[in-house]
């Protein structure tokens, strides 16, 4: 499954990074692709975990950058 998540308030390029590579670190993920200007995250996993791994992305996001608001 291939889904398209909000981050709200991502202020920098370099904030972008580090949640992309962090999220690439979480086991299941396919793929993924942050992107600042769009502020947007693209975020594809198997459908069986996906919503497991959005949590934990979720939960990553939030350690990352307290201010960003997920939405999915």
């Amino acid at each position: 499954m291939k889904k398209t998540i909000k981050l709200i308030d991502l202020d920098c390029g370099h904030c972008a990074d580090k949640i992309q590579n962090a999220v690439q670190k979480i086991d299941g993920v396919t793929s993924v692709t942050v992107n600042f200007l769009g502020q947007k995250m693209i975020l594809e996993a198997p459908d069986d975990r996906f919503d497991s791994i959005l949590s934990e992305a979720k939960a990553l996001i939030k350690k990352i950058e307290p201010d960003v608001t997920v939405k999915a």
